[in-house]
């Protein structure tokens, strides 16, 4: 956690390469200091033009950075609406401070390792990946069976869980990408992290799938094929005949 001492917000940056992040910075840093804002707080606190403000809010809530809740006014007395609020979430505190959780996760994790070896590690991140699979396994009961389709369904369930996902639809089936993960610093040292979540994903979609690209190995974006098996299918018949 950062220091608990008030630190003053710095001056907005000038524009150019790199000023959104330092906004954005900025935004984060006033609400881990000083809580849930309003856009016209944050605004005002900050020195920008509504259409900024909402801006960089749009994009920071995009990334699961920050989540939006009703704030009722009592000057409303229940009438108009209540003014909405915007407070981080685990992975925007998380985005904001030294990874000291990380570090603690790493000697946990080290700890396992020289009690019980690697069998014992692998145990330990499948119990922790059984709350997550199941969390999102709940949130896609409507999602059907086609595989592209859950994968929708799954994206969604995992930016909830603060990993920014999304999918797509792509020539040879879909891709699942991962714009943020809680857990990078870690799984670079602890990579099980990284395979027992693909497998999760395997099985919440109901297909065979394949890691393209993750964070902890330094690519920008976790990204996880998903093959069309018509396509699959198709290529499988070729092959055999």
């Amino acid at each position: 956690m950062k220091n608990a001492a008030v630190v003053p917000v710095p001056p907005a940056p000038a524009a150019g390469a790199g000023s959104d992040g330092r906004t954005r910075d900025r935004v984060a840093h006033h609400l881990l200091e000083h809580g849930a804002a309003t856009a016209a707080e944050l605004g005002c606190a900050l020195g920008l033009s509504p259409a900024a403000i909402r801006r960089h809010l749009d994009a920071m809530l995009a990334d699961g950075l920050i989540e939006c809740r009703d704030r009722p006014s009592r000057a409303q007395r229940g009438r108009g609406r209540p003014a909405k609020a915007f407070e981080l979430t685990d992975a925007g505190r998380a985005a904001g401070g030294p990874h000291t959780y990380d570090d603690l996760a790493r000697e946990a994790l080290r700890w396992i390792a020289r009690q019980g070896g690697d069998d014992a590690v692998r145990e330990f991140v499948a119990e922790r990946v059984a709350g997550l699979e199941e969390r999102c396994r709940t949130a896609m009961s409507d999602a059907g069976d086609a595989p592209f389709a859950r994968a929708e369904a799954l994206a969604e369930a995992l930016s909830r869980e603060g990993y920014a996902a999304g999918a797509t639809a792509i020539a040879s089936g879909g891709q699942l990408c991962q714009h943020h993960c809680p857990v990078a610093h870690v799984a670079a040292e602890f990579p099980q992290l990284c395979e027992a979540e693909t497998q999760v994903i395997s099985r919440l979609v109901g297909t065979h799938v394949q890691r393209l690209a993750t964070i902890a190995n330094g690519d920008g974006v976790c990204t996880t094929f998903i093959p069309d098996p018509r396509r699959t299918m198709t290529e499988s018949v070729r092959t055999s005949s």
